[in-house]
């Protein structure tokens, strides 16, 4: 933890003085030379820092840019898709989300209960498994090939009785979901929990988010699940519109 603490006034350091060298690091740090050293070398692995070889002074690297730029998207999608969440959510009386991808799971980061409700369970911030949820599907289905891999050949968990694990069955709704252009759950993650989802994109058409329609299987039929699903879709548009894609 010392370390991890250390290499962040590092990047503090740095933007604040805009560029400085080892000495002038170490003695801001209170640490010996070398272990200032050392940790600019980690930091520089990774792009977060670069040197001026010619002066021997370093400054913030582009690396910062990527994962500014990843915070950036997340904070954009959490601040357009709430009141497009409300809206749906008092439309259909069930709990609309907004999910996105974070390494094997879908991570809720908007969430809106509407009136018939019958859980108050908050969502935001809760990683759910891709295989076994309607977001997680609609994100695997576009996510970058080594993650549908990954998750297909990890022997996914089965939740419920409902859960699909077959790697190839799986992989087929994950095709039908690109098709169709949503995704279903019915009563995989927990029983009695139905649930769609729609692909939400970014400026460049890759798919950034899903947001997705939860509730009892009791009021939301697996026969009216494709209504509900065209909601989530048109939502789900015009929160893509809202983030800048036009297609």
């Amino acid at each position: 933890m010392q370390s991890v603490d250390r290499a962040v006034s590092v990047l503090e350091i740095l933007a604040r003085h805009g560029e400085a060298g080892v000495t002038e690091i170490a003695d801001e740090l209170g640490v010996h030379k070398s272990t200032a050293f050392r940790l600019l070398g980690a930091l520089e692995n990774r792009g977060l820092v670069t040197q001026a070889r010619e002066r021997g002074k370093y400054s913030l690297g582009a690396g910062l840019l990527r994962l500014a730029g990843a915070a950036a998207g997340r904070l954009d999608i959490t601040q357009e898709s709430a009141p497009l969440c409300r809206a749906l959510a008092d439309e259909v009386g069930d709990t609309v989300n907004v999910a996105v991808l974070d390494d094997d799971a879908a991570v809720n980061v908007a969430q809106a209960r509407g009136a018939a409700s019958v859980t108050s369970y908050n969502w935001i911030g809760r990683r759910t498994p891709l295989h076994a949820t309607s977001s997680g599907k609609v994100l695997l289905a576009h996510a970058p090939a080594a993650v549908r891999e990954r998750v297909l050949a990890a022997a996914p968990t089965a939740f419920t009785p409902h859960t699909v694990t077959a790697p190839d069955r799986l992989a087929r709704l994950l095709d039908e979901t690109v098709e169709r252009g949503y995704a279903v759950a019915v009563e995989e993650l927990e029983t009695g929990l139905n649930a769609v989802a729609a692909p939400v994109r970014c400026h460049d058409g890759t798919v950034t988010g899903a947001l997705s329609v939860s509730g009892p299987a009791y009021r939301l039929k697996a026969e009216l699940l494709p209504e509900i699903a065209q909601r989530a879709v048109a939502v789900a548009a015009e929160l893509s519109r809202r983030l800048g894609y036009g297609g």
